[in-house]
């Protein structure tokens, strides 16, 4: 069996939730009920064609509801320093709405895009224009999807990106070396192949500072102005060939004059990166690790990553990313019994994963701005404490678990476990008001109403049993089955706490069922699932996918 190969067995439901994990931020029960039964390749086909309709979303807009323009989008506006701060939010909790919204159009956008963020970082600590962060977002969504090649050339030429890796500093006099090195060691050949050799050389960063001379940022910051973006000077650019190392088998890239000699050259620079062949496999160990496994063993290596990165550049592709994440999502080793639960999960899965497998919804951004805020500003703050800050990452790396030795088990510490546990018991003990009506956190009565039949028929009809209300709040919870030895212990000793019989359950939820609107019926119920439900979210098994 090559790794690669389809997987050709129709998705159960656990696989369905493996897949949905892996591709988005956490499966929904009626996601799940989707995929069920369909062919791998016609469920990551569904994932990807349902990018489509997220293309085009709302923007974002003010959110504060105590000003006169809540509600109003804020992009267009001139730029006010005095909002810098907020517009940054806003920004991020616009796509932390995107991640978390359950539309019934489940899609691998959003999940692509982070890794493309975490791959072309840029920081708004650094940048502190909100425009240029919306501007470099935007870019990453349009483009997740599409060439690699327009990745490389239009990161280059961002006007986040050049503030970010000083490229608006980089001229003939003084060439800058910072995005010359990033370019070639994060961003395409990487610093290193698989054998531990360096891909390119000091010289090499100095010949692409060259090449990359004379791109300037415009009206950053700028308080007032109403455009921004980027431009080429040819008075600022280097127009002396640039010869590589044998890294680059020696390639020169001939030095242009006029306004188009920026593009020109950034474009030979971009080929002659891409035609280096540790890149495809540098960019296919990423995905690799980010869908499927942080460990990549020689065996890996050799039968996923280099026929991976052999289709990723090969002339029928050149480069295109969305048959490349396809057929790694619908093959043999991204299914293997291996990959199941290898990978802790990050703050994003983590959070927004529980908040949609509970299915909390997220309010309309346009017409319930603030109850939006409340739901992604509370996502983004969890997010932050338990180490990832999304568009403002610690450094040019990204998020520490997506590069360290160990990867994703470095989202996880003392501190960070009980944080987690913290977050989890917020569903378990609703306390976060989204807005009148609506606090967050699990609605176990109405769940387990939901599988008890003819409900009011008390005497007519057995009462559910622990078997089944353990079922019903632990399944798909976990990347793996529950063994019997667990379910017995989360029933015995944490439901019935080791001194009721299980049938004693059954008894206080007919009595429930009798008088459904008694409170001392609905607490004796309920502190009996919610010591279950807390304990199951704080079990192990759960940090991972």
């Amino acid at each position: 069996m090559a790794l690669l190969d389809p997987h050709s067995t129709p998705l159960s439901a656990s696989a369905a939730a493996h897949l949905l994990r892996r591709a988005t931020f956490g499966p929904t029960k009626q996601e799940i009920a989707l995929l069920t039964g369909k062919t791998a390749s016609d469920a990551v086909d569904l994932l990807i064609s349902n990018s489509s309709y997220r293309l085009n979303p709302p923007p974002p807009v003010e959110m504060d509801t105590s000003r006169p323009d809540a509600g109003q989008e804020f992009l267009s506006k001139p730029f006010d320093v005095t909002r810098t701060w907020a517009y940054y939010q806003y920004i991020k909790c616009w796509w932390i709405g995107l991640m978390t919204e359950q539309i019934s159009k489940p899609s691998i956008l959003e999940k692509l895009t982070a890794f493309w963020q975490n791959h072309f970082v840029v920081i708004f600590s650094v940048v502190e224009d909100y425009r240029f962060i919306e501007k470099y977002l935007t870019f990453l969504r349009t483009n997740a999807l599409g060439n690699f090649r327009d990745l490389v050339i239009g990161i280059t030429k961002d006007p986040g990106m050049l503030i970010f890796q000083n490229g608006n500093e980089n001229t003939k006099e003084l060439p800058n070396e910072n995005y010359g090195r990033e370019l070639q060691e994060l961003f395409t050949v990487g610093q290193k192949n698989y054998s531990g050799d360096y891909n390119y050389s000091e010289e090499d960063v100095k010949a692409a500072a060259r090449v990359l001379t004379g791109w300037v940022a415009s009206n950053r910051v700028k308080v007032g102005s109403t455009t921004f973006g980027t431009s080429f000077n040819p008075d600022r650019h280097d127009t002396s060939n640039k010869t590589f190392s044998s890294k680059y088998n020696n390639t020169t890239i001939i030095g242009k004059t006029g306004a188009t000699a920026g593009d020109a050259e950034l474009v030979d620079l971009t080929n002659m990166l891409l035609a280096h062949p540790e890149t495809p496999k540098f960019i296919c160990r990423k995905l690799y690790r980010w869908y499927v496994n942080p460990n990549v063993t020689q065996e890996i290596e050799d039968g996923v990553i280099v026929p991976l990165a052999q289709f990723f550049a090969s002339t029928s592709n050149n480069y295109a990313i969305t048959p490349v994440v396809r057929k790694l999502l619908i093959s043999q080793i991204f299914f293997d019994n291996r990959n199941i639960g290898s990978i802790v999960k990050s703050p994003a899965e983590f959070m927004i994963g529980t908040v949609r497998f509970f299915d909390q919804p997220v309010p309309g951004i346009t017409s319930e701005y603030g109850p939006f805020k409340n739901l992604t500003n509370f996502l983004s703050n969890s997010m932050n404490l338990l180490q990832l800050n999304l568009l403002n990452q610690p450094s040019v790396f990204g998020s520490l678990p997506y590069f360290q030795t160990g990867y994703s088990k470095n989202w996880i510490n003392e501190t960070t476990l009980g944080l987690r546990g913290e977050n989890t018991d917020k569903m378990v003990y609703p306390s976060l008001n989204i807005k009148p009506g609506y606090v967050l956190g699990i609605d176990f009565l109405g769940r387990l109403a939901a599988i008890q039949p003819n409900f009011a028929d008390v005497t007519g009809t057995p009462a559910i049993t622990c078997e089944q209300v353990l079922q019903e709040l632990s399944a798909h919870l976990y990347a793996t089955e529950l063994s019997q030895e667990q379910k017995d212990f989360l029933i015995d000793s944490i439901m019935m706490m080791k001194s009721s019989p299980r049938t004693t359950w059954q008894k206080e939820w007919d009595a429930y069922r009798a008088a459904p609107t008694n409170t001392s019926r609905q607490n004796t119920v309920l502190w009996r699932v919610r010591a279950l439900m807390k304990y199951m979210l704080r079990m192990a098994e759960y940090q991972i996918f």
